[in-house]
């Protein structure tokens, strides 16, 4: 639903920044609103579920966890599992009897009990990604840096967890315009080492795909990039039907017990059509697309849409849906 789509941007203008802010705080939108929980369970749960488990299937690659990395993956696991309980009492429910669990998840036929240390489908990380829409990194602290030490990531932007698993926080954005002259990297990791356990952060990213594809990892490249690739002729109503602002709601969290930082990566697709729905977010992506330096807009893969965007977004006023559908 578009009133619940997280548009991320509050200017005409936009730069890397950590713009980092407190979870849980709802953001009002001109469609409504997002932000008041961690974890969002909506209409795309099943078929999200549904898509991470068939890519898995085709590469298990998605799911990578250090030897060291097992009691913060369970840490993980029971963290977001509360969350979820406390979130969705209706659908779903978490009972703790000393070291025993039992969880049960309506929405998807759900009922294991288990103890830290027993065999879960996937581990611990992978049962956890079974049950929510986001992706889920794991960070470790040690040596004066960020490492990342675990993951399970099927919707990437660009970007392969296998590749990243063992890299510094530094290393891992390495290929991002920008955000080592402007010092973002530095500020970022430095925020983050300093979290308390229970901290719970947040902040957005965003970029674009086509035809509202959520798998852009470098291992689906031979997939989604010869489509865009020869998609830059796309123009008009086309293109804004099959061009989307992919969002990524990004959650950064101090684990209580094993002191890891998870990290949770929500993405949200609309396509131009969508946001056009929403007349302030059509002007403001428009604005915020045409000022765009060329660096950022080829990282953010818009390069070849980007003057057919401008010229939709500002110049027209297509027939949409209601901004409320």
């Amino acid at each position: 639903m578009i009133s619940r789509f997280p548009f991320p941007f509050r200017a005409d203008t936009f730069r890397y920044g950590t713009n980092v802010e407190r979870a849980r705080v709802p953001v009002r939108t001109e469609a409504g609103s997002w932000g008041s929980s961690v974890i969002d369970v909506d209409s795309a749960y099943c078929a999200e579920l549904a898509e991470r488990a068939r890519i898995l299937a085709s590469d298990p690659g998605r799911l990578v966890v250090r030897p060291s990395a097992g009691p913060a993956c369970w840490d993980a696991l029971v963290t977001v599992l509360r969350e979820l309980s406390d979130s969705r009492p209706d659908a779903m429910r978490l009972d703790v009897a000393g070291e025993r669990y039992r969880w049960r998840n309506d929405l998807l036929g759900v009922d294991v009990a288990f103890r830290e240390g027993d065999e879960l489908p996937g581990g611990p990380l992978g049962f956890l990604g079974s049950q929510i829409q986001d992706d889920i990194v794991l960070l470790d602290q040690r040596d004066g840096a960020l490492w990342m030490e675990a993951g399970l990531v099927t919707f990437a932007a660009g970007w392969s967890v296998a590749f990243d698993v063992g890299m510094t926080f530094t290393e891992i954005h390495g290929p991002v315009p920008r955000v080592h002259e402007d010092g973002v990297v530095a500020r970022a990791e430095r925020f983050l080492m300093r979290l308390q356990p229970g901290d719970e952060y947040r902040r957005t990213n965003w970029s674009a795909t086509l035809d509202g594809r959520l798998d852009q990892s470098t291992e689906a490249y031979p997939v989604w990039g010869p489509v865009r690739s020869a998609a830059g002729s796309l123009a008009g109503d086309e293109l804004a039907r099959r061009l989307y602002l992919r969002v990524e709601v990004q959650h950064l969290i101090r684990l209580g017990h094993s002191g890891a930082i998870l990290f949770l990566i929500r993405t949200y697709l609309a396509s131009l059509a969508r946001i056009a729905t929403v007349p302030a977010w059509r002007r403001r992506f428009g604005r915020v697309l045409a000022e765009l330096p060329e660096d950022m807009a080829s990282y953010k893969g818009l390069a070849p849409f980007r003057a057919a965007a401008v010229e939709w977004l500002l110049r027209s006023s297509p027939a949409a849906p209601g901004a409320g559908e």
